[in-house]
């Protein structure tokens, strides 16, 4: 469909000429006589773009955009006048006009806002959905006792400037929490900058942190701006805080403390005013007792902390979640809708979900993507919950090993696929759990060729 400009000028030959230029290049032309009778076409058929003369009868054309605005009317405004002058042009764009043009001009330059006024349009359009979509991807969704109770405790926390910390299980969705803190703070319009210390070896996250100078070390060909500085005036969120090593947490407790931060090969101290939300899966008590984590650190982070619980103690949330990932996935994706039978939502319910959020997540993507029909019942889900291979002896790849070494293989690389996806990808946890040294899990990885992205 051609786009519509609106022309709004008492003089015929004005608008016959807009009219010849623009219909050449595909555009549809409305015409209006007057400035009211602009606004009434203006409400009754919303053009994409207005031309708009200053100098009409009655109601002038800055009276026109005045009330444009007042009610909400967002197509953007070109002004064009026979009788400009700065102090016009200046109140145009006061107005929100998208720029100001005296008549004469060319049509070739007409043409050239028209084209940029309508792209600023379409941007601030896609712009609006990508936020609309970043805020329905961020949602807190259900209403049990237990996700209740951390929407009170985020209330509470929220409009103060303490420190948080968000425990929980891998899974159950503490970065949305955090982001729920930062968002109805008075921070909230301010960065959000995210630093998950369980992905950034042990070598980068000072870096990542602090920031560097050029030539701090090698490899730092120019300066960089820390996570810290990057969040001034916001908030930063300290991912599976409990990973970082204790060199690294006594820098960040001098962040809290100082309010300020030195990048690596710097002697000068920079002021900063970052909130710090920090989040861990790990019982960072027990970490105190074992001396991998700094109690001073920890009374810091812990001024408010925030337990979230795991899907299995809110099963009532499941239903909603189910149809909260369905609808975001097909907005996401252009993809045709299915519906969930309640018999496979009550499935669905009723099952373990070690995984928590995430895994019900992936589990809804995967069931719209690989089911063919429009209904997804309860035979495709218990295909999905029964069907992945969990490091068994059944698995088909090792039962159709030729040696005792590839059975071994298959076997051990899908048990780490299976632990994997129990901790969220988390490698510090798995590494934990699974009782091999970090440094041995990332061997294995690499070793069995093991990625989130084909395996997740």
């Amino acid at each position: 469909m051609n786009e519509r400009i609106l022309i709004v000028d008492d003089d015929e030959g004005v608008r016959e000429a807009i009219k010849m230029t623009l219909e050449y290049e595909g555009y549809e032309c409305l015409f209006a006589r007057s400035g009211q009778e602009g606004l009434d076409r203006i409400a009754g058929e919303s053009p994409d773009l207005v031309l708009l003369d200053v100098k009409m009868p009655g109601m002038d054309g800055l009276e026109v955009l005045r009330r444009m605005r007042e009610r909400g009317d967002t197509a953007p405004v070109i002004v064009i006048s026979g009788h400009g002058t700065i102090s016009t042009a200046v109140e145009a764009t006061k107005q929100g006009a998208f720029t100001f043009l005296e008549k004469g001009f060319e049509g070739d330059v007409l043409k050239l806002n028209i084209r940029n006024a309508l792209e600023q349009r379409r941007l601030k359009t896609e712009v609006g959905r990508f936020h609309e979509l970043a805020a329905v991807r961020h949602e807190m969704v259900g209403d049990s006792p237990a996700l209740r109770e951390v929407t009170e405790a985020i209330g509470r926390a929220a409009p103060t400037n303490s420190t948080v910390l968000v425990h929980g299980e891998s899974g159950v969705g503490k970065e949305l929490v955090a982001r729920a803190v930062h968002q109805n703070s008075r921070r909230g319009k301010e960065r959000f900058v995210q630093v998950n210390c369980a992905a950034l070896p042990e070598e980068l996250i000072e870096s990542e942190l602090f920031g560097h100078e050029r030539g701090a070390f090698t490899g730092a060909t120019q300066k960089q701006i820390g996570k810290f500085e990057q969040a001034d005036r916001g908030t930063i969120f300290l991912d599976e805080v409990g990973d970082m090593s204790l060199r690294t947490q006594a820098k960040v407790l001098r962040v809290l403390q100082e309010g300020e931060v030195e990048r690596l090969g710097s002697a000068r101290t920079i002021k900063v005013d970052a909130r710090v939300i920090a989040a861990t899966n790990r019982n960072l008590e027990e970490a105190i007792d074992n001396g991998s984590f700094r109690e001073d650190l920890y009374f810091r982070l812990s001024v408010i902390p925030i337990l979230v619980p795991p899907l299995r103690d809110r099963r009532g949330d499941i239903p909603r979640l189910v149809g909260h990932f369905a609808d975001l996935f097909c907005r996401e994706n252009n993809f045709k809708p299915k519906q969930f039978t309640p018999a496979a939502v009550d499935l669905m319910t009723r099952d373990r979900w070690r995984g928590n959020v995430r895994e019900l997540r992936n589990t809804v993507e995967r069931l719209l993507v690989m089911t063919p029909g429009d209904t997804i019942d309860t035979v495709d889900v218990r295909g999905v919950l029964r069907g992945e291979p969990r490091g068994s002896v059944a698995d088909p790849a090792a039962s159709r090993a030729s040696t005792l070494r590839e059975f071994k293989e298959v076997a051990e690389r899908a048990f780490l696929v299976e632990k994997l996806r129990e901790f969220g990808w988390n490698i510090s946890k798995t590494a934990e759990q699974i009782d091999t040294p970090r440094s041995n899990l990332y061997k294995k990885l690499e070793q069995y060729q093991i990625h989130q992205e084909s395996d997740g």
